[in-house]
């Protein structure tokens, strides 16, 4: 799984520019759109993982089991004494 850190770390991010975009992204929205805009993103996470899930079930299919009922019955019957 990719943590977050490694993911602010590609984009050469640390805690002071991490900061400043959160500043930025305050004063854009305002401090009531905020919240709505988290809730935003994390239903569309939600529904990524979703979608990413449902798509790898449909690439790899279950194998499927089937029963038969068919019985084999001896060719000869052999009794005792005969031959």
């Amino acid at each position: 799984m990719i943590s977050l850190a490694s993911v602010f770390a590609v984009f050469g991010l640390g805690g002071p520019e991490l900061l400043l975009i959160l500043a930025v992204v305050l004063l854009l929205f305002g401090a009531k759109k905020l919240p709505e805009l988290a809730k935003g993103l994390g239903r569309s996470v939600k529904e990524f993982k979703k979608a990413t899930v449902e798509e790898e079930e449909i690439e790899t299919p279950k194998p499927t089991v089937v029963a038969t009922t068919e019985t084999k019955k001896p060719d000869a019957v052999r009794t005792h004494g005969s031959n």
